[in-house]
């Protein structure tokens, strides 16, 4: 799967600044990577209002945060918060910047690396696919974010790895 996530560190082997976007299920979280307009925004969007129902529908879902995040190694476990400067702002194309109910900071679980297409997603995953991050080994999924099921998907993949 393509690693979009080098970016410059905040702090060395602490924290590091990531270009993606932080959505949860109550305080767990899922980090969305792809090129710029791969449709994370659009993706975290739709799992904010239909994520409601189905198998995580115990725990309201909630914007992290978007377009940056910056990601903290603390006791074996990452936690995703936003910047300041953008906390509780998500981008809408078309719409522009609106604001958002959000978290100051959710338990990273999962990691989501959205596709081009669907040509390159195992069917029958075997699910165990990892994506490393700050020295922490992470589940990690591929998703075609334009898919009408894909924030379902993310809901259901992000309920799985918080109980794995």
């Amino acid at each position: 799967m393509p690693h979009h996530l080098r970016e410059p560190l905040c702090l060395p082997d602490a924290t590091e600044l990531v270009h993606g976007t932080c959505v949860a299920l109550g305080r767990t979280a899922a980090l969305l990577r792809g090129p710029s307009g791969s449709g994370k925004s659009d993706l975290a969007l739709r799992f904010l209002f239909l994520a409601r129902r189905g198998p995580a529908a115990l725990e309201a879902p909630i914007l992290v945060a978007d377009d940056q995040v910056c990601l903290v190694r603390n006791d074996g476990r990452i936690l995703a918060k936003s910047p300041d400067t953008i906390r509780g702002k998500m981008e809408v194309r078309g719409v522009g910047i609106v604001e958002v109910k959000s978290l100051m900071e959710a338990e990273l679980a999962l990691v989501v690396d959205l596709m081009p297409g669907t040509e390159k997603i195992e069917r029958l995953p075997e699910g165990n696919a990892k994506a490393r991050l700050l020295g922490i080994e992470l589940p990690l999924v591929g998703l075609f974010p334009w898919e009408a099921s894909a924030p379902i998907k993310l809901a259901i993949a992000l309920a799985r790895a918080k109980h794995s």
